[in-house]
């Protein structure tokens, strides 16, 4: 199913309705009522919307991860994106947490404040680990099921979690479609028009590519922003906010590891054989699924969803969302919202 999406018929949306109205931005104060303590990092920022910088231990790693709303609200997780950080939920997240979802929005690996508890640990960033992540968090959170939603990375992971886990898996929100890279066919050669758009993928194959990453993060994360989303005119605290998370010590060695592997210029490390294996076979999402593209997406085109229709045999939704680029939920948070909302509603 194909819909067009904008703000305006947002209102119109007949689940919403029933669900007593369209989403409102929380005021600041209600925003720190929903607030959740529990070991503040010391870089958190002040006001910023998302409140403090909780950590905990997840797996291999030390996440740093938002939360808000009631402890005992439906679990949401929002993934962000590369080269993004959790800002893309910094309006999303207090709109789930006012109308009752427990809302975690996790700093993926290689970003923020997420550590390695080990300096012996493979630096990977190929997807089976990115998708891992998502449950060894919920596992330490003791989050039996949740709505996963993201874009890009935190797409494929959410994506990689509900295909390989679907009983931890309420529903998912992915933008652009089905994102668990087919590795093995990673050679076949897309239109030139898109390949021109994946030029950073190409760049970072090379030690130029490497060493550029590690010379220019700030300066590659703006020159993709602005292409990624052409109608988005983030201002420059909003760039700055988000390109802090750049400075993880982990960050260039996670990128490059991820870029290399999708395309089959590195292998994937043994600890991810099991489930790299189980990716291979491009395994079928069961749970029930929104699908949305940017119109306005300057990388990823958008399309009318049919072409990954045979990956979801669950009830699915594709939307388009109109003027919004690759960064959807911070470019239109509502519709995003609206999206996760929509499959939590069908929980309750």
């Amino acid at each position: 199913m194909s819909a067009r999406y904008s703000r305006r018929n947002f209102l119109d949306n007949a689940v919403l309705t029933l669900a007593a109205g369209p989403f409102m931005f929380p005021q600041a104060s209600y925003i720190h009522m929903y607030r959740v303590g529990r070991r503040a990092a010391p870089e958190t920022l002040p006001q910023d919307p998302l409140g403090n910088i909780l950590q905990i231990e997840a797996g291999e790693l030390s996440i740093g991860y938002a939360e808000l709303g009631p402890r005992d609200g439906t679990p949401v997780l929002l993934l962000h994106g590369w080269p993004y950080d959790m800002h893309s939920y910094e309006a999303v997240a207090p709109m789930l947490a006012s109308r009752g979802c427990r809302v975690i929005v996790p700093h993926l690996r290689g970003h923020g404040t997420t550590r390695f508890l080990s300096d012996s640990t493979p630096r990977a960033g190929q997807q089976a680990a990115v998708g891992n992540d998502v449950i060894a968090l919920m596992d330490a959170l003791k989050i039996p099921r949740a709505v996963l939603a993201g874009y890009d990375w935190g797409g494929r992971a959410a994506c990689v979690a509900a295909a390989l886990w679907p009983e931890r898996c309420i529903g998912l929100v992915s933008v652009n479609g089905y994102l668990i890279q087919d590795i093995a066919h990673a050679s076949r050669p897309l239109p030139a028009r898109i390949e021109a758009g994946f030029w950073y993928q190409y760049y970072f194959l090379t030690e130029r590519g490497h060493a550029g990453l590690t010379a220019n993060r700030r300066e590659i994360a703006r020159l993709m922003w602005t292409r990624n989303s052409p109608q988005w005119k983030f201002g420059e605290d909003t760039f700055n906010r988000s390109a802090a998370a750049f400075d993880n010590p982990d960050y260039v060695d996670i990128t490059i590891h991820s870029y290399r592997h999708r395309l089959g210029f590195a292998e994937g490390f043994p600890l991810y054989d099991d489930i790299e294996q189980r990716l291979a076979a491009q395994p079928v999402i069961t749970v029930p699924t929104i699908t949305l593209d940017g119109g306005a997406d300057g990388v990823v085109p958008a399309t009318d969803g049919k072409a990954a229709a045979a990956r979801f045999s669950g009830e699915r939704q594709h939307r388009i969302v109109p003027r919004a680029g690759h960064n959807l939920p911070q470019e239109d948070p509502r519709a995003f919202a609206a999206a996760v909302w929509e499959l939590v509603s069908r929980h309750r």
